[in-house]
């Protein structure tokens, strides 16, 4: 595996560069793993956050939960393919497909659901590959506000940026299997969750702002890709239509320009 830095420099900023650089002298990254084309590692910031870089596409894309919002990649993600640059890590792959091989089916079956059992993010996963059982919005919805709930306990408003990648992931892998419903309902979810609880957020506007955005964005792209009936996209426009009307500050236009972009206006 391997990265230049020219490559790195062009993805991000002068700043975000050398911010990188020093998270690699400092010894901020953690445990750096590869598996195939994907780099793994956790890089230490104001908390530890999640970055993975995958080399599949020309030159690479990467993925941090940090809410860095700015123009290119961010410091963490610099950080990391810097390492990667400097000492490429071993490719833990085939080894694992060895141990595959030699695993029967319940051994695999109960580690699994040892697993599964542990890692709520994990079932999920598991879930939208495999399960055919569609859940609701307000399951979902379910789910967000909870999150909001557990980042109020001992203050009555949100002050930092909390991280729907979760979600965001999960309707990727349904829209991978053009499963665009499923996708709709989850893009649907995190939408309305953050304007539903736009009242308990005091900082990072802009990462509130690009998570519904892109929600939203996803939510009507996905709609088109399901080559709804005309009962469901009536459904669908209704939706949007509701909450158009009765949304408040800046989600009431950006519902009517995803209503003009649905219906062809």
């Amino acid at each position: 595996m391997y990265v230049e830095r020219a490559d790195i420099r062009e993805r991000c900023t002068d700043a975000v560069f050398e911010r990188g650089e020093n998270y690699l002298s400092e010894g901020r990254i953690g445990r750096l793993a590869r598996f195939g084309d994907h780099i793994t590692a956790d890089v230490q910031g104001s908390r530890s956050y999640d970055v993975t870089v995958d080399f599949g596409p020309t030159p690479f894309e990467t993925a941090c939960t940090c809410p860095y919002g700015g123009p290119g990649i961010c410091k963490h993600a610099v950080a990391v393919l810097l390492a990667v640059d400097d000492s490429p890590p071993d490719d833990e792959r085939p080894h694992v497909k060895e141990l595959l091989a030699e695993l029967s089916q319940d051994a695999l079956r109960s580690f699994l659901l040892d697993e599964l059992a542990r890692d709520s993010e994990l079932r999920d996963r598991f879930r939208a590959r495999f399960d055919e059982e569609r859940r609701s919005v307000s399951a979902y919805r379910d789910e967000i506000d909870q999150l909001f709930d557990e980042h109020t306990i001992e203050y009555p408003v949100v002050t930092e940026a909390i991280d729907f990648s979760h979600w965001f992931e999960q309707a990727e892998r349904y829209r991978s299997r053009e499963r665009y419903r499923d996708a709709t309902t989850v893009y649907r979810a995190i939408a309305t969750g953050v304007e539903g609880n736009s009242d308990r957020i005091d900082a990072a506007y802009d990462h509130y702002a690009r998570v519904f955005q892109r929600a939203l964005n996803g939510y009507v792209e996905c709609l088109d890709a399901a080559e709804l009936t005309d009962s469901e996209l009536r459904d669908a426009v209704s939706v949007l239509s509701e909450r158009a009307e009765t949304a408040v500050g800046p989600y009431d236009e950006r519902y009517r320009d995803a209503l003009a972009t649905l219906t062809n206006e």
